[in-house]
Formats: C-alpha cells, structure tokens, sequence
C-alpha cells in the first residue's frame, strides 16, 4: 500500500490530553467526511464541513509526499525526530488528517513501533481503531455515525447543533475534553464550553495552545 500524505513536521501537541508534548505529526491526506475544497463547504455528509479549518488537501505541505511502502513512510517519520532526544523521552508520533484510519494500517503501525515510537492518531471515530494503536482520541462530528466508541480521549468540538456533549458521557473514555469552536464566534464559544464544564465536571475544558503561540 502508499501512503498519500499532506504534512509531517515535529512540534509540540497543541490539544487535547497530551498537549505540551513533544511529536511528529503525521497529517494524511484526505478525509470521509467532506473533500476539504472551500466549494463543497455545504456538502460534506459531516456538520465539520462547514467550520473545519484544517488544510488535508494534496501532497504538497512540509514533508508531504507519496510512499509508497510502510518502512519508508517510517523512516520519514523517525528522521523528523530529534536524534538528540533519543535518551529523554520515547518518541510519539500523531497520526491525523483529514481521517487517518482511512491510511493508517497495521504494517505502518508495525513499522512505527519498529522504530520506537509511541503512536496516538486523531480520528473523527467513523472506523474503527487498529487494536495496536497506542493512544486514541476520537473527535465525533455532527452528521457522522460514531463506530468508535472507547480510547483515551473524547475531544468534542462545541458547540455543535444537535450533537450534545450528554450524549457521550456514557462512552468507553478516561478523558472528556470540550473544545470551543474556532472561527468567528471563537470568544462566545469560549464561554459556553467554559459554563458547561463548571457546570458538568466529567467535562475538562481544552484550548488549541498551539494557535495562542502560534506554531504548527
């Protein structure tokens, strides 16, 4: 199988549980819930169509390209990691997108756990989950049937028509995070996702650190 991916970059995890942290992020392109094209922004079978500001389009971003076997697409990956850091701190690469699982398959898996590296993917929750993936934060989308239905994190994107944050409390997850709507409503949605955790604790309220200080 090839690989057609968008971007890969090292930086610092902007959001969700494990944000702070060190990781190259793998950003495949493509995604199932809507072709990224500004034209079809009322068209995706998902409600992200219409706020998603993430650019998954073509091959063309920072080491985006074709591979086109697993062992190669890793070793793209591990040339992105430091090799000073080997002694500090397992290497952890995000897999994300557009919708990884729509790429992400067991030999990459294997070939990344080959090279050391502690692998977390960002999925919309449409597919299921390779058992072998190491960290699992699911983001549903309104619109979007919900097959994965436990891992590590749930990041809800709010507020979404429709799509309560009830609805999931109930899932298979250890962490609960609401994430406020980017975009031009960005400070009023702040302040709704900021009452409905003060007012529903399960609920952690998490912030995209990586635009306030603004790297990748």
């Amino acid at each position: 199988m090839s690989y057609a991916v968008k971007e890969l970059f090292y930086t610092l995890q902007g959001e969700g549980a494990q944000a702070g942290r060190a990781a190259v992020f793998l950003r495949f392109s493509g995604c199932n819930l809507w072709s990224g094209l500004e034209r079809d922004r009322e068209r995706g079978p998902g409600g992200c169509s219409r706020w998603c500001d993430t650019d998954f389009v073509g091959l063309d971003g920072s080491g985006g390209g074709r591979f086109t076997s697993a062992d190669a697409l890793a070793d793209a990956v591990a040339a992105e990691w430091p090799q000073t850091h080997a002694e500090e701190q397992a290497p952890m690469v995000v897999c994300t997108g557009g919708e990884p699982l729509l790429q992400l398959d067991v030999p990459l898996l294997d070939a990344l756990h080959a090279r050391g590296f502690f692998v977390a993917v960002e999925t919309n929750g449409t597919k299921p989950v390779p058992e072998e993936v190491d960290w699992v934060c699911v983001s549903p989308k309104a619109g979007s049937e919900l097959l994965q239905r436990t891992g590590n994190e749930l990041k809800l994107v709010f507020p979404q028509p429709g799509f309560e944050p009830g609805q999931f409390v109930d899932l298979g997850f250890t962490h609960f995070i609401l994430q406020p709507m980017d975009g031009p409503n960005r400070t009023h949605n702040t302040e709704l996702a900021l009452r409905y955790c003060l007012e529903h604790p399960k609920w952690k309220l998490g912030l995209q650190m990586h635009k306030m200080v603004g790297i990748r």
